[in-house]
């Protein structure tokens, strides 16, 4: 039998407050073609309801939603939520019910979901009871899906790692008392979630990468860190405006041009209630 070591969350519960709007215009889309995977994998489109678990402002739930006949999308802080909202008008999106609390709290039927959906959280959440509940709340041969990417200060670059080294002087303070990292949690990675779907009693359990190129301007760099639970706004409180001055000096003096490139890795772990 596999064995998996599970590590209780520790993040503040306001850990990503004030960074909303920037969550949402900001934060790389997944890729069209990892989420058209993702469907077609689970093999449920048209029907069903899709539950988005700790959603943010809705990054899966939004580009999903055409894909079931309703969405459930459930984050813990309601800024996020509102934004979602927000977002969805102006999408004209209106098949998505939001909802405030833990993911591990849903209060969803059982059998009565399609597939299960966690973007960038499932480190963040208590790992077994939810993959527990993700199997009673699923249909028969319904699927879970745990999608992620790599943050952009975690390449190898030269460019981010003068981004990584630059917010780690400015937030050290902040991470000495008790910020979240920005360092990846344990208990997380595809390895490691597949681990959990398995012993969960899930089947049919893999991950699936995903590369694609992308092009970064200062702008959009300081929005995604301002998007992030340990460079945001709040953390660097009056330090801000110095903070981003000191990045763009920095930027620019390596690169003049102003855009910075990398191949985002993205991917997600997939599993199958057995039917």
């Amino acid at each position: 039998m596999n064995r998996v070591a599970y590590v209780q969350p520790d993040f503040p519960v306001d850990a990503f407050a004030g960074t909303a709007t920037y969550y949402v215009r900001y934060r790389v889309a997944y890729p069209a073609e990892l989420l058209k995977d993702v469907i077609t994998r689970a093999g449920r489109t048209g029907e069903g309801r899709l539950l988005d678990l700790a959603c943010g402002p809705g990054r899966i739930a939004l580009p999903l939603a055409a894909s079931f006949r309703e969405v459930w999308a459930v984050d813990l802080e309601p800024e996020m939520i509102e934004v979602g909202q927000q977002e969805a008008a102006q999408r004209d999106v209106n098949t998505i019910t939001w909802m405030i609390g833990k993911a591990e709290d849903v209060a969803a039927p059982p059998a009565s979901c399609a597939l299960i959906t966690i973007g960038e959280a499932f480190h963040r959440l208590d790992q077994p009871l939810v993959a527990q509940r993700a199997l009673q709340w699923l249909q028969p041969g319904g699927c879970v899906a745990i999608l992620g990417g790599d943050g952009l200060w975690s390449g190898t670059a030269p460019w981010q790692r003068l981004v990584a080294e630059t917010v780690r002087r400015w937030t050290s303070h902040h991470a000495a008392h008790g910020a979240v990292a920005a360092q990846p949690q344990p208990g997380s990675g595809p390895d490691h979630n597949e681990r959990v779907l398995r012993a969960t009693g899930f089947v049919e359990v893999a991950s699936y990468p995903f590369v694609v190129p992308h092009d970064w301007t200062i702008d959009t760099i300081i929005g995604n860190l301002y998007s992030t639970s340990f460079c945001s706004k709040r953390v660097l409180g009056d330090n801000a405006a110095a903070f981003e001055a000191e990045l763009k000096a920095a930027l620019l003096a390596h690169d003049p041009s102003g855009t910075y490139s990398e191949q985002m890795r993205f991917g997600y772990t997939i599993g199958r209630k057995p039917s």
